[in-house]
């Protein structure tokens, strides 16, 4: 794994950050930083903020104070595409595949800009369809419709079209969720990969394996507070954030 230093090139910034829903402080205070080439894993009990952490970087919501900045710049202001277009990318749990699209042009759907024909770039961009179908192990279902997949198949086609995004930040919702024993090691070495290579990943995660094989940092929040940061085996052996976690706070 990955261990973080004070070297690495922190790709997102978040200080300060707060949102309230009325009377509802869904995000209070979140200071954390995202260095390239690091998986950092959210966890805490449900309703704790990760993905409301999520819809603010991207853009899908406003924070009411606080800032995050992308590669030094602020994110303020800036809509949901304008800000994956930075190359920051997301999943979510739903997956939000083009369900009548085979499973080809569902990633070429985010490479659009870079296969444009007088640019020279389409053979550059089938190329690189077809190395990402060989990581993904999609290639015998390339010309098949995303409906017609199993269910590990369809989330192997979500993170392929992330790959495809050239995006250096990938914000990933339960992407492992329900695969089986083989399809999760895949996952993992896939995404260690990509990390190796200076992607920085972000992800939401329930499952306790999960977040002891993948991460090299885990984020507990609760409540909208971040609570700690620090290595799965420090975060997990706490008491008392295993305690919150497990819903047996006092």
């Amino acid at each position: 794994m990955t261990t973080p230093t004070s070297s690495q090139e922190i790709l997102l910034q978040i200080r300060n950050l707060n949102k309230n829903f009325g009377g509802l402080q869904a995000i209070d205070d979140v200071t954390l930083d995202l260095p390239a080439g690091v998986i950092t894993t959210l966890v805490g009990p449900n309703g704790a903020g990760k993905t409301t952490l999520f819809n603010l970087i991207t853009g899908h919501l406003i924070p009411s104070s606080g800032t995050v900045h992308w590669l030094g710049k602020p994110l303020k202001g800036f809509q949901p595409w304008q800000v994956a277009r930075l190359g920051i990318a997301r999943t979510f749990q739903d997956l939000r595949l083009y369900s009548q699209m085979t499973v080809e042009e569902n990633i070429m759907t985010v490479m659009e800009r870079g296969s444009w024909l007088w640019q020279g770039g389409g053979r550059a961009a089938e190329q690189r369809v077809t190395e990402i179908l060989a990581e993904t192990q999609l290639t015998d279902k390339r010309k098949e419709r995303a409906v017609d997949l199993a269910y590990a198949e369809r989330k192997f086609l979500s993170l392929a079209r992330i790959m495809a995004s050239q995006a250096k930040l990938w914000l990933l919702d339960e992407p492992a969720s329900g695969l089986d024993p083989r399809s999760f090691e895949r996952f993992v070495t896939l995404l260690r990969d990509y990390a190796k290579r200076g992607i920085t990943i972000c992800i939401i995660e329930h499952n306790l394996d999960i977040v002891i094989k993948l991460s090299d940092r885990v984020a507990f929040l609760d409540q909208g507070k971040l609570l700690a940061q620090g290595s799965s085996e420090d975060i997990l052996k706490d008491p008392h954030l295993a305690a919150i976690y497990f819903g047996e706070r006092a």
